[in-house]
């Protein structure tokens, strides 16, 4: 028989080095993979995690690709560090996509630099409405948020879809599901001509910054890992719980929807159904393959990104299936999981007990 048995004190170091150890492991697991469905292991490999990296056209993709999963990520990290389980950032952005893209249209004939602030200041209070019909629940009724804000992903897609069908559509878009192209005054900035990295990205470095001070030397943060970690030594510090949800998804929500009207106003340009593309689940694994750290977030989000990248020039080059980086995504987040178990657990075999003897059974 086994059985798992805590150990004493966890590793701080392997507490580390897992994500490292979980990004080498799906490696070697994504090599088996290739190899599985006919391809050259090597070159498999070599194609997703180390050529997008030899380009400075990919790597202007990777930090396009980044940017909204580092932003949505610092977000989600300070409520999972407190408990609170926001799974909808995905609708989040949706709606805060909608709501910068809706100001760009509405301001379309309206000339100067202060367009683009006004569309990030909607999308930061539309994803915060979003996230606060979930915070409002749990306190005021202690309802799952998981199930909410999970379910209002949903609904937010649904509101994208049905306004760009109507309301908000190309009126000479030939019927297109889609809005008009914004105009050059409610578009993101690039950084580098020729390249479609922005100046979003320096955005999300700034609010790196931000959390990081925020959690290392602000009293916030320290309410949010002992509310996560010892609820009962926060209630005694004079802690409300409530306050913490609420801060906790209303920061998150903001983030996701600054992320959102950045994809909107960035690469995509206009409104369209496609716009969430799944970026607000892929940051929950961003957020834990970082250790729910800003640093580590900022390196995880940018490996993530860069199997985006390399996963499409797979799938492209070698006519592999579309699902090719899920597949690696998700064996980042089972293998770090697997590893934070024999981190904190260690394998113990409890060898069986005899069976009795014939005599003691008649006995």
């Amino acid at each position: 028989m086994i059985r798992l048995e805590p150990r004493p004190t966890a590793s701080t170091a392997m507490i580390y080095i897992a994500p490292a150890a979980a990004i080498l492991l799906s490696m070697a697991a994504g090599m088996g993979l290739f190899w599985a469905l006919g391809e050259d292991p090597v070159r498999g490999i070599g194609m997703v995690f180390i050529e997008p990296l030899t380009d400075w056209f990919y790597i202007s993709e990777i930090s396009v690709k980044g940017t909204p999963l580092l932003l949505i990520a610092i977000g989600l990290s300070f409520g999972f560090r407190a408990g609170i389980w926001n799974i909808g950032a995905e609708g989040q952005f949706t709606v805060g996509a909608l709501a910068g893209g809706a100001t760009a249209l509405a301001l379309y004939d309206m000339e100067g630099l202060w367009v683009l602030p006004l569309m990030a200041l909607a999308s930061i209070a539309a994803g915060m409405a979003w996230a606060a019909i979930p915070a409002f629940l749990r306190t005021r009724l202690n309802t799952n948020e998981i199930l909410v804000t999970l379910m209002l992903t949903y609904v937010a897609t649904h509101i994208l879809s049905i306004l760009v069908h109507g309301p908000l559509k190309d009126p000479t878009g030939f019927n297109f599901p889609e809005s008009r192209l914004f105009h050059d005054a409610a578009t993101v900035p690039v950084l580098f001509e020729g390249a479609r990295a922005h100046v979003g990205l320096l955005a999300a470095f700034l609010v790196v910054a931000v959390a990081w001070l925020t959690l290392r030397y602000h009293v916030f943060g320290f309410q949010m890992k002992v509310t996560g970690q010892a609820p009962r030594a926060a209630r005694f510090a004079g802690f409300v719980q409530p306050r913490a949800v609420w801060a906790c998804l209303l920061i998150s929500g903001g983030l996701a929807g600054f992320a959102g009207m950045l994809e909107a106003a960035g690469p995509v340009g206009q409104l369209v159904p496609a716009i969430p593309v799944g970026y607000g689940f892929t940051a929950i694994i961003v957020a834990f393959l970082g250790r729910l750290q800003p640093l580590g977030i900022l390196f995880a989000s940018f490996v993530m990104a860069l199997t985006y990248i390399g996963g499409e020039a797979a799938q492209i080059d070698m006519n592999l299936p579309n699902a090719i980086t899920g597949v690696f995504q998700g064996m980042f987040l089972f293998l770090l999981l697997g590893i934070d178990v024999l981190t904190r657990y260690r394998v113990r075999r409890i060898p069986r007990r005899p069976a009795p003897s014939a005599a003691l059974r008649g006995a």
